[in-house]
């Protein structure tokens, strides 16, 4: 038997080593053509389908006396192509796979039979044709590189991105699946996956609602990539009002979050017609407005100066126009709204209450498209263009009021001449360099201009810039660094006369830096950690003359300088199937720097001017004082059945800066101040508790959390303070503790003809204002209702749709009225009458309610269209309820009277034209 077997191995060396010598010039050939000359020129046949060489790549050569091994080797490196030399006269050719003829693999038995038995090493040639059973089942092949005898690994990576194939947008939470091997993968905000599949064929099957399933068999000899391009499905889905992944809000670790997006609140009626993404958020449970017109927005108890706006990770200081009666952010640019009121995540902070996190859509990639509309105050118009084929892109909007014209039109003399007018414009440009590489480059302003009295014109401006480079590493990690400068300042300009003729100026500019980072160390830990820093310098006020003939004194506030630092760190931590943890901290510090100046008080008197013991000065840069320390967000979710999940999470903050007002509610002169020596900075602690439920596969939505907060360091004014153009305002504030909570119930229909919300809550919010010193205590150092409590809030947002094209939607709204302070009495001193007052925020004002209707008409939905039209009928307030914003007291010939002031008291019809082209 042994000599049998040393004989064929004699033979098959002896072919081998008698192969013909190969003489071959070429010039710009490609390798058919090669193939050919060789053939031509030898006894040499070549066996391959001439599909495989579609590559355009030309080669060049001189060969003299060679092996063909040498010559195959050079033309059919870094190819797919292997090559098997078969009786010293053909050549067998193969797409990625090897044709092994190698004995060293192979183990001799000698036994009564004679067996060859194959090393562990699994290296079985594959041949896969594509398989066509009718033109629309074809399921396509991919290569990724070529068989090695040498080879010893079992396993590689294949990474991409899913993208969207008409916008070339990311597909988050697409699935990739490997038919009949248990491995998946699913892609992440990004749309980037990366998954570990064995060597030789796959058959991978990508699917995410949507979009049509795509599938395809993965020949891999090689770590490699491969982007999945999918196509919408045409499939009509209802319209869902609040947008979110399915059983996302069950299985999602983090508390006290919502989600919604732009493009799915367009029947909602709104006031004038404007789609308000912010409005939105105010009916959802926890999140309340002061009163109807007021500006700022409370969250579970919190003050307004206690939220962190965010568009495109920069800092919107006033998000509003006129008031608050319209929003400041353009709806036909806007994207997904994320609002955090309950576990904020660490990479956000500076703020007690939430962070409204707000992203600008990307643009079209491929098509150029745009949006308009026409409405009764204001007009409204976006472009997304593509710069560079699915490479770059460019959106664009512009939005502004013609209220002004409206007003020259009026017969009231008083209303011809007064003003009120606004506009905003952003953009944001996105450039994907490659799979890897990603940068967003976004700007923002917004102008107003308002007089309600002759002798004075208020305006105010928002405005930044920011830039996002994303960096994919690796299938693990990834990072972004954000750059952001924002701007808020307003001018008050006073026209009386020429001798008490003004203007007053403020302005706050803010600087941030961060770097975010992520690590998917693996499918138990999703690890986020990074750096920021953010510089503040604020123009606390500076009054000047107007015209040659004003008396006014020229006045500037010292400015004041501050860095807030911060680290953070989260770990997402899957621990089974049923408990996630997400486990985060962050280390912030704040740094008041100079120049300033600053007062110190006598620890033993109230702080006034008269208790002013000394005044420290401190140079350009120098460091004031500091704050900080850790703050803890926690959270868990734990899975009692697939349907149903209890969340709790435990959350602490701090806040840096402040807003000084002695208003009932937020206005646009509102001041922001920095924490320094007697101002220090704000804290709360707020844990939270509730049950998610999914009914009948996510058609309902039903959740019931409450939360407990308490908080230090609030600030508050006292009685008569003067807190614009004052360098003393310390003296003049007072800080104290806070204690808010509450139960909040939101039911939502998804899915059918009907869809909407049922958003409920009680809530409370007190403050304690105490001191050993009577005139820094209010109400007997006692707890007292906040002026934004407002124990009831109910919402029912409501959509019928009759048909594809017309649906019919309702708002009804109903809230507690808020607190206000009454005048109880009066008396006389030296001959002059006092009005005396209650304790502060003893009484309310009647409660608040409104009904809203809309009748919405879209046009016939035909793709072939020039344009898509859609149509907005609504009423704000149809009951015509008139609503007091405000009481207030006067005293006419001797008695105090009370007055009701209201935005809308009465039915505001609405026409609004929109169309997509």
């Amino acid at each position: 038997m042994k000599k049998h077997l040393f004989f064929f191995i004699f033979m098959i060396s002896f072919i081998a080593n008698g192969q013909q010598k190969i003489t071959l010039t070429f010039d710009n050939l490609s390798k058919t053509d090669i193939i050919k000359k060789i053939e031509e020129q030898s006894t040499y046949r070549f066996f391959y389908i001439e599909n495989w060489f579609k590559e355009t790549t030309l080669h060049s050569g001189i060969y003299k006396d060679v092996k063909l091994e040498e010559l195959l080797n050079d033309i059919f490196d870094n190819s797919l192509i292997n090559y098997f030399i078969y009786s010293n006269t053909k050549v067998i050719l193969t797409q990625n796979s090897v044709i092994h003829n190698n004995f060293s693999n192979l183990v001799w038995q000698e036994e009564e039979n004679f067996n060859i038995v194959e090393k562990v090493k699994e290296t079985t040639p594959i041949f896969y044709n594509e398989v066509v059973k009718d033109k629309s089942s074809k399921i396509g092949v991919v290569r990724i590189g070529k068989e090695s005898e040498n080879a010893t690994e079992k396993s590689y990576i294949l990474k991409g991105f899913a993208k969207n194939e008409t916008t070339g947008e990311p597909i988050p939470n697409l699935v990739v699946l490997v038919d009949d091997k248990n491995l998946s993968a699913v892609t992440n905000n990004e749309g980037f996956y990366s998954i570990k599949l064995p060597v030789g064929a796959n058959t991978i099957e990508a699917s995410s609602l949507g979009f049509t399933s795509l599938k395809k068999v993965f020949v891999i000899y090689n770590n490699g990539n491969y982007n999945f391009l999918m196509t919408e499905s045409s499939v009509l889905l209802d319209e869902l009002i609040i947008e979110s992944n399915r059983d996302k809000n069950i299985n999602d670790p983090v508390t006290g979050v919502s989600t919604i997006n732009m493009q799915n609140i367009k029947n909602i009626p709104l006031i004038l017609g404007e789609r308000d993404i912010l409005r939105v958020a105010i009916s959802l449970p926890g999140i309340k407005k002061a009163g109807e017109g007021a500006a700022g927005f409370n969250v579970r108890g919190g003050k307004e100066d206690q939220n962190l706006i965010l568009l495109d990770n920069a800092v919107l200081y006033n998000p509003s126009h006129f008031f608050g009666i319209f929003s400041g952010i353009n709806p036909f640019t806007s994207g997904d709204l994320d609002v955090y009121k309950g576990s904020i995540p660490p990479e956000f902070g500076g703020r007690l209450s939430s962070v409204f996190d707000i992203k600008t859509k990307e643009a079209d990639f491929n098509d150029f498209n745009g949006q308009a509309a026409i409405g009764p105050i204001t007009s409204n118009l976006s472009f997304q263009i593509p710069v560079i084929q699915n490479k770059a892109s460019l959106i664009v909007g512009g939005r502004g009021t013609y209220s002004n014209w409206i007003l020259r039109q009026l017969d009231d003399e008083n209303l011809r001449n007064s003003t009120a007018s606004f506009y905003d414009t952003n953009l944001k440009y996105t450039h994907k360099f490659n799979d890897e590489n990603t940068l967003e480059v976004a700007g923002y302003y917004s102008y107003d201009s308002f007089n309600v009295t002759r002798d004075s014109v208020q305006t105010y401006s928002n405005r930044f810039q920011s830039l996002k480079y994303n960096h994919k590493f690796n299938e693990k990690n990834s990072g972004d660094l954000i750059f952001a400068n924002s701007e808020y300042k307003f001018n008050l300009k006073f026209d009386e006369n020429a001798v008490n003729d003004f203007e007053l100026a403020y302005r706050i500019v803010e600087t941030e830096l961060k770097l975010k980072m992520k690590y998917d160390l693996n499918k138990q830990h999703k690890i986020e950690y990074g750096i920021s820093n953010k510089l503040f310098n604020v123009s606390p006020g500076n009054i000047t003359p107007k015209g040659n003939q004003s008396i006014v004194n020229e006045f500037n506030s010292p400015e004041e300088r501050g860095l807030e630092s911060a680290l953070f760190l989260s770990d997402n931590f899957k621990v089974d199937k049923k408990l996630q943890l997400n486990l985060g901290i962050r280390v912030s510090m704040f740094t008041a720097l100079g120049p300033s100046s600053q007062n110190i008080y006598d620890p033993n008197f109230p702080r006034s001017e008269n208790s002013i013991t000394a005044v420290r000065e401190f140079d350009n840069n120098e460091v004031i004082t500091t704050y900080g320390g850790p703050e803890i967000r926690t959270s868990l979710r734990y899975s009692l059945t697939p349907t149903l999940s209890f969340k709790t999470g435990f959350n602490s903050t701090y806040q840096y800066i402040h807003t000084l007002s002695n208003n009932t509610t937020a206005s646009p002169v509102d001041t922001w101040r920095l924490s320094n020596i007697n101002i220090k900075p704000q804290q709360a602690n707020q844990v939270s508790a509730g049950f998610f439920k999914n009914i009948n596969g996510n058609e309902y939505e039903l959740s019931l959390e409450s939360y407990y907060k308490t908080s230090k360091n609030i600030l508050d004014y006292k009685v008569g303070a003067s807190l614009l153009l004052n360098d003393n305002i310390e003296a003049d504030v007072l800080q104290g503790n806070g204690k808010a909570y509450g139960v909040e119930f939101l039911l939502k229909k998804n899915k059918g003809k009907l869809n909407g919300w049922v958003g409920y809550s009680y809530s409370r919010s007190f403050i304690q204002l105490d001191s050993e010193f009577s005139e820094e205590r209010v109400n007997a150092g006692n707890f007292f209702p906040a002026n934004f409590d407002k124990p009831h809030d109910l919402n029912i947002i409501a959509n019928y749709r009759i048909t594809k094209r017309y649906s019919f939607s309702a708002n009804f709204s109903y809230q507690t009225g808020r607190p206000v302070t009454y005048p109880i009495g009066s008396f006389v001193i030296n001959g002059e009458e006092r009005v005396l007052y209650s304790d502060r925020n003893k009484f309310r004002i009647p409660d608040y309610y409104r009904l809203d209707v809309g009748f919405n008409v879209e046009g016939n939905h035909k793709l072939k269209k020039p344009g898509h039209s859609f149509w907005n009928i609504s009423v704000y307030n149809v009951l015509g309820r008139n609503n007091p914003y405000s009481v207030f007291f006067v005293t006419e010939a001797g008695e105090i009277k009370a007055y009701k002031s209201s935005i809308f008291a009465f039915p505001v019809p609405t026409i609004t034209y929109n169309i997509r082209f």
